[in-house]
């Protein structure tokens, strides 16, 4: 089912989401199918986090060259001190693009949607992808980093 995505000034944003304590939770099976089709259908974006459709939970999708990345309760262990400054867009402000420096490289632990713990490597791209949904699910928006560059 394609859900509804929230726009910034919506307060749900700026909440800090719920740990999952069910990965193989029927309903967070469904939220996971729903997000991922919800973020093909709303074109390139990267990434989808569910307080952007209204769940309070630690759960984000990122979809980058051909593989899909379900983190749930996603933590950041470790960030690289050498960052790099992109542009970064967000669905939650259409047309909006915004130079954010980031870490290049970022070590997190979660949990896969089988409830097993694994930690990925991250860099580049798909590392910006991880800061910024991670970022999501504690209420932070690309608005947030903005000026401090």
């Amino acid at each position: 089912m394609n859900l509804p995505i929230l726009t910034y000034p919506n307060d749900i944003l700026r909440k800090k989401a719920e740990e999952i304590k069910d990965p193989k939770d029927p309903e967070i099976k469904q939220l996971i199918l729903d997000m991922i089709e919800t973020m093909e259908k709303s074109g390139n974006a990267l990434g989808l986090a569910a307080p952007q459709v209204g769940k309070m939970v630690r759960l984000c999708i990122i979809k980058l060259e051909g593989k899909t990345h379900i983190l749930v309760n996603p933590v950041i262990k470790s960030k690289s001190i050498r960052k790099e400054m992109a542009e970064e867009g967000c669905l939650s402000f259409p047309g909006k693009f915004i130079p954010i420096k980031r870490s290049k490289k970022v070590t997190v632990k979660l949990v896969n949607r089988h409830g097993e713990k694994i930690t990925i490597k991250a860099e580049g791209l798909l590392a910006r992808a991880f800061q910024h949904e991670i970022d999501h699910l504690d209420g932070l928006l690309i608005i947030d980093k903005e000026n401090k560059n």
